[in-house]
């Protein structure tokens, strides 16, 4: 194994497995977040710094609308029925009692959130790490498996199953069909409707209860 390669398996594991266990086993609630834009930061010079990858490729890709509308409704749907299930008095909360922070939460958690997190865990992922993991359907799973793990800091089923089958959705928008704007959008799309049907409730850090 060449050294070049060696190094990328380090960065790897500290930046997609090391660092997430560490912030859900050690850090307190309150420090997640400041962790999570730390981990952002250094992602992001690490993208800069990969050989091939230019900012501008990120604007490229096709916005398939139809899409993102079956996407938002089945994503609505899934979460009205687990929300019905698990916290039915959490249904459309913020949406009835707290609707400028709903409105807030629209207009900053695409920018502030989703297009970091794509950054992350879709061109820095297969870009600067493609050549040491997977081919074939196997490197989609894989990132779809570390963006729950990601989440892990909630300790939460309902998140981390929901986390999971979002990052297969992500990780095809942006390797299959080649468009990071898509998995943006459609990353977007899904954290707004959550938190306005409700389910958002499972993503706030003041809610999280290590089961030890």
């Amino acid at each position: 194994m060449g050294q070049g390669r060696l190094w990328l398996r380090v960065e790897f594991a500290a930046l997609y497995l090391l660092a997430p266990v560490t912030m859900a086993l050690v850090l307190p609630p309150r420090a997640l977040f400041p962790m999570l834009f730390l981990l952002t930061g250094v992602g992001l010079v690490l993208l800069h710094r990969t050989p091939g990858f230019s900012w501008a490729s990120l604007l490229r890709g096709r916005v398939r609308w139809g899409q993102l509308a079956l996407f938002t409704l089945g994503t609505a749907l899934l979460a009205w029925a687990v929300l019905r299930w698990m916290a039915p008095g959490q249904a459309f909360f913020l949406l009835h009692y707290q609707p400028e922070l709903l409105a807030m939460i629209w207009a900053l958690y695409p920018v502030l959130s989703a297009l970091p997190q794509e950054i992350v865990f879709r061109p820095l992922f297969f870009r600067r790490y493609g050549v040491i993991l997977p081919g074939g359907p196997a490197i989609m799973v894989l990132n779809a498996a570390v963006f729950s793990l990601a989440h892990l800091m909630y300790w939460n089923a309902v998140v981390a199953l929901m986390t999971f089958a979002g990052g297969l959705v992500f990780a095809h928008a942006y390797h299959r069909q080649q468009s990071f704007p898509q998995a943006v959008l459609l990353h977007s799309l899904a954290g707004n409707v959550l938190f306005t049907v409700g389910l958002g409730i499972f993503f706030y850090s003041g809610n999280v209860a290590r089961p030890f």
